[in-house]
């Protein structure tokens, strides 16, 4: 039984709730080395997943995260136990939304999360050492096929995918997962992943280029379909 458990209700109330940070990180493909929970590693939306490995929801699946540091902001324990989690860096880290209804955290002290979302590019991940399958209770799991989840983390991950496919209509989003220099057909199939739909190729090739975010590189992709496909980049956002 934990401290917290022998408490009675008057002493319960007169606790402060701890916060903790949870991080929901995209990735197109699983990082190499990692251990993936799937039938294949096909081209999706995957995220990772901790085996937690103490009360409550214990051997559950959660986000990776923990508890606030004295000496760090929440952006700061967001990125370092995502790191300690994945030992990748992400391309991109954001604060998505706080979570913290009273029952959230089953029969413990009551707990309020800070949560994030980041983004891992196709360079991230293949960049992935052999670290990143060390840990057995660490794993990638495709965001549609996910296990039952600790906590509300089922409901962080479903917020995060709301928060992404929002973004992709309006903002230079997609393009965190490709490499810094792309195709439109590849960008095209990002949108597509994310959206969970399929997209006219002559509609989003005109929508992209009468956005004016892309700019071209001057250089061609060869080993395609047809002729050499051109490069694009997207533009630096101005101040």
């Amino acid at each position: 039984m934990s401290d917290w458990q022998k408490l009675n209700v008057a002493e319960r109330r007169r606790q402060s709730p701890r916060v903790a940070v949870s991080t929901v990180a995209f990735a197109l493909r699983p990082p190499a080395h990692a251990r993936v929970h799937a039938k294949d590693e096909e081209q999706g939306l995957w995220l990772p997943l901790v085996r937690r490995v103490r009360a409550p929801f214990k051997d559950a699946w959660a986000l990776p995260g923990g508890p606030t540091a004295w000496n760090q902001t929440l952006t700061q324990t967001a990125h370092a136990t995502l790191v300690a989690a994945t030992r990748i860096e992400p391309s991109y880290l954001e604060q998505l939304y706080s979570f913290g209804s009273v029952e959230r955290s089953a029969d413990a002290e009551r707990l309020v999360t800070i949560a994030y979302w980041a983004q891992y590019s196709a360079r991230d991940a293949a960049g992935a050492t052999a670290a990143a399958g060390e840990d057995t209770n660490v794993a990638w799991f495709r965001a549609d096929a996910l296990p039952d989840l600790a906590f509300d983390h089922g409901e962080i991950i479903a917020t995060a995918l709301t928060r992404l496919r929002s973004r992709t209509a309006y903002a230079a989003v997609a393009h965190r997962f490709l490499d810094p220099e792309f195709t439109l057909a590849q960008l095209r199939e990002v949108h597509e992943i994310i959206l969970g739909h399929p997209l006219d190729p002559a509609n989003f090739r005109r929508q992209m280029l009468a956005s004016k975010t892309l700019e071209e590189t001057g250089h061609s992709l060869a080993g395609v379909k047809h002729r050499p496909a051109k490069t694009y980049r997207y533009r630096p956002e101005e101040d």
